[in-house]
């Protein structure tokens, strides 16, 4: 298992109902999970915390903008951790096949086939149920260290 000290990317599908995926520089998914957050004041106080919890952390990749976003993007830059926003039709172009991404729905489950192809190529704990949310920040990390250079492209193990 990685060193925690080791550096890490973060990536945050953005809500009061959070998606959090940190990976390791050997571009592996190291966990993920869903945190719903009360309000904007406890966001932000998660926010601080989770980020207090990632001692190696030098990436911060956040899908979505807003308030929400300003909150994840101004303690991460305090603390001198590399900030991107991604949207998702952004990450979609780069991770899903044209075919994949015509219909919403299609793009969903093709986003949770790949999202589980992730879970299992890393090794880390098969969820019981993947929240649309934690999925959608797999994907963001996904995006995030093939573009920091961590991982050349989606391995093919990773698509069912």
């Amino acid at each position: 298992m990685p060193d925690e000290a080791d550096p890490s990317l973060l990536a945050v599908d953005l809500g009061l109902r959070t998606g959090l995926a940190l990976y390791g520089a050997d571009g592996r998914l190291r966990w993920y999970r869903s945190q719903h957050f009360g309000s904007n004041a406890q966001l932000k106080r998660g926010a601080w915390g989770v980020l207090n919890e990632l001692p190696g952390l030098a990436h911060l990749v956040l899908e979505g903008g807003g308030t929400l976003a300003d909150l994840w993007a101004k303690e991460g830059t305090r603390r001198g951790i590399a900030v991107q926003r991604v949207d998702a039709g952004t990450w979609r172009r780069t991770l899903l096949y044209p075919r994949e991404r015509r219909a919403g729905a299609d793009a969903k489950a093709h986003a949770d086939r790949l999202a589980r192809g992730v879970i299992d190529w890393s090794g880390a704990a098969r969820p019981t149920s993947l929240r649309h949310d934690a999925a959608e920040a797999i994907l963001v990390g996904l995006w995030g260290v093939i573009g920091v250079g961590w991982l050349p492209g989606v391995p093919n193990a990773m698509r069912r």
